[in-house]
């Protein structure tokens, strides 16, 4: 290909990304739908505008790199750890369960059992890039069905290699003993376990040698290169590049220059990452889909049935309730972008039928673009489905239980409140719907009902009636938009205090019931600001007052533009006059300014006026010139903000250049 045709092809792709972009944010759809739509219209079946789709293909899997190693950055070797159990029973069991339904499905309908487990295989796979992009969009990847995705989707990226190895053993070109196959699969891991491992402890020596040149066009090509060698690697391993670039991402997790990084890769990643989803809506022939339309819609419907069943039976077998595993399953019903990789693998090894290739990848595309629906969706049909009791976990509520605090979700926040309820003898009561958090903090004697939270049974059993307050500290936006509905159902009364992470959440909690919002972005910068004026001297009750001012309204000071911002005219004044502030003095400090309130001079020198000297437990007000200064006196100053300023730092400066004087009476 020319110079011409490459920068003909990548202004076309820029302009129909643009435009695609432009289209979905005006329609209030997942810019995903429009790539995919975009490239049926400029790939060869629609227009034509790019004739071949190996043009892109390149690019596109450089997305897919950019995306995973932005998701790994994002995660730490503490947080791979709580879902380990996602990880190795729900990834195994989604996975397995699907490839079973599958080929079962295939050989009943008349397929030979090798290209039917082969079929098995191009469905267990999700979309970790639409998925991932979507939960985080909607902030629930720290929700239990945000867990149970990240835990399945990397077992499937795992599950490629073995696929990959497989597949010539499928289509009967190579001889192959399971034993074989189970030994080069072990031997991969093992190889990629020491690489991570190693890079473990070389990747911080690496990445301080790359920031300290303070040279930026340095860290962009540092980061470029840890995140295409990695991904290299594996894949010459006969993994998947995706899984390098997000074991890259996981190590420079742990460092602390991990958020710089990610600002500097993010353009190539949205850059290349609709490059990806363009390329794979042309792939799809229009003409050979609109011929067989009715086969393709069932053939869709029938994937997406599968996939969702065996997720949620992988998500129940975890011990997630219903609502969750459902919503789960939906999420993950459509057909990753790895499936296509495979599906190359299995046309070269001929283990499908040629006709089989354009149908599948049309059904493919059709689930891709159903999952904003789908995931969408996902919460309403959860909330309609069969209200199951749970139990097993939890501890029966008292009937005489009053005036106490539900909590809901055990995290960090729910664990800090309930030991704070505990010292201070108030009754309390914890709603988990996480097993391992449950059956931690029922180890711990902790009150604990193991459930979801918008079930009314579980609400009940908590004594939700005779309930003084309930906390949400959860994660999972649509489950307490529901909670917090049914809970004021149940208990008009009730006061109900909701943690949230975003700052546009506040007004739709509050419209569902909620009486208090505390937002976490907002009560960090107030805690900045806070440490910050103490830093200036700003006495205690002004920053009190300040907060107070902040926090008011539902922090509406802060959430309009600063223009239309206004302080009140009384903390205005309060904050323009004066100061005061304490000191307390050294022998250093005599030894080099004297041992009066004259000797210092402190007006003179810096502003601020000495009111008075506190001695002990007596206090002298308004001191005379001549007051003898001793050790540990402390000095009352009142002045400006800049004068109590200038007032410190000449008395830390007095104190560092008397460390040097040997008595108390020599001159300064």
């Amino acid at each position: 290909m020319s110079i011409h045709d490459f920068l003909r092809d990548a202004v076309i792709l820029l302009a129909a990304s643009t435009a695609a972009v432009l289209a979905c944010h005006k329609l209030r759809t997942p810019a995903v739908v429009g790539f995919l739509l975009t490239g049926m219209l400029i790939g060869p079946a629609g227009l034509a505008l790019i004739p071949e789709v190996e043009r892109v293909t390149l690019f596109a899997e450089i997305g897919v790199v950019f995306l995973l190693f932005t998701i790994g950055l994002e995660f730490s070797l503490e947080r791979l750890k709580e879902i380990r159990r996602f990880f190795l029973v729900g990834g195994s069991l989604q996975s397995f369960l699907t490839i079973g339904a599958a080929a079962g499905i295939a050989i009943a309908a008349g397929m030979r059992p090798a290209p039917s487990i082969f079929l098995g295989f191009l469905l267990a796979l999700s979309s970790t890039a639409i998925v991932l992009k979507l939960y985080a969009d909607r902030r629930e990847l720290d929700a239990p069905q945000g867990k149970l995705l990240i835990g399945v989707l990397l077992f499937q990226d795992f599950l490629i290699v073995p696929m990959i190895v497989l597949t010539p053993v499928l289509a009967g070109r190579v001889e192959a003993s399971l034993q074989s196959v189970l030994l080069r699969f072990l031997i991969s891991l093992a190889v990629v376990a020491g690489v991570f491992v190693l890079a473990r402890y070389l990747m911080p020596k690496l990445l301080h040698l790359i920031v300290r040149t303070q040279v930026r066009e340095v860290l962009v090509l540092g980061a470029l290169l840890i995140c295409l060698g990695m991904a290299w690697f594996t894949e010459s391993l006969r993994f998947s590049l995706a899984l390098g670039a997000f074991l890259a991402g996981i190590i420079i997790s742990e460092s602390e220059y991990s958020h710089q990084i990610v600002a500097e890769v993010v353009p190539f990643r949205d850059v290349f990452n609709s490059i990806f989803f363009i390329s794979i809506g042309m792939l799809l022939d229009l003409g050979f889909a609109a011929e067989r339309a009715g086969l393709i819609a069932g053939l869709a419907l029938l994937i997406v049935g599968v996939k969702a069943l065996a997720a949620a039976g992988a998500g129940a077998a975890l011990g997630l309730s219903s609502r969750v595993a459902l919503i789960g399953g939906l999420s993950l019903a459509q057909i990753g972008e790895f499936s296509f990789v495979l599906l190359q693998v299995g046309q070269q090894n001929g283990v499908l039928p040629t006709p089989f290739f354009q149908t599948f990848i049309a059904a493919s595309v059709l689930t891709m673009m159903a999952t904003p629906l789908l995931v969408a969706a996902a919460p309403w049909l959860a909330e309609r489905i069969p209200r199951l009791r749970l139990a097993g976990l939890g501890q029966a509520a008292s009937s005489e239980l009053r005036d106490h605090v539900v909590i809901v979700g055990y995290g960090v926040n729910g664990r800090n409140l309930s030991r704070v309820l505990r010292e201070a003898s108030i009754p309390y009561r914890v709603i988990e719907l996480n097993p391992e958090l449950g059956r931690t903090a029922r180890l711990s004697g902790e009150p604990l009902l193991y459930g979801d939270a918008t079930r009314r049974e579980i609400l009940e059993h908590a004594g939700i009636r005779t309930a003084r307050v309930v906390v949400f500290a959860i994660s999972d936006l649509i489950a307490v938009r529901r909670s917090i509905r049914l809970a004021r159902e149940l208990h008009p009364g009730i006061n109900i205090v909701v943690r949230t992470r975003a700052v546009a959440e506040i007004e739709g909690l509050q419209g569902c019931g909620a009486n208090e919002v505390i937002a976490e972005e907002f009560e960090t910068s107030i805690e900045i600001f806070t440490r910050v004026l103490r830093q200036y001297h700003v006495p205690s009750n002004i920053i009190r007052a300040q907060t107070r001012a902040l926090r008011g309204e539902d922090y509406q000071m802060l959430r309009v533009p600063a223009r239309d911002r206004q302080l009140s005219e009384s903390l205005l004044r309060i904050l323009a006059q004066g100061i005061t502030d304490v000191y307390m003095l050294s022998p250093a400090h005599l030894r080099r300014a004297g041992d009066s309130i004259r000797a210092l001079a402190l007006r003179e020198r810096t502003g601020a006026t000495v009111i008075a000297v506190v001695r002990g437990q007596k206090s002298h007000t308004n001191p005379p010139p001549d007051l003898e200064l001793q050790d540990g006196d402390c000095l009352v100053l009142v002045g400006s903000h800049g004068e109590i300023e200038r007032a410190f730092d000449f008395l830390d400066h007095a104190a560092a250049e008397g460390e040097a004087r040997p008595s108390l009476a020599e001159p300064a």
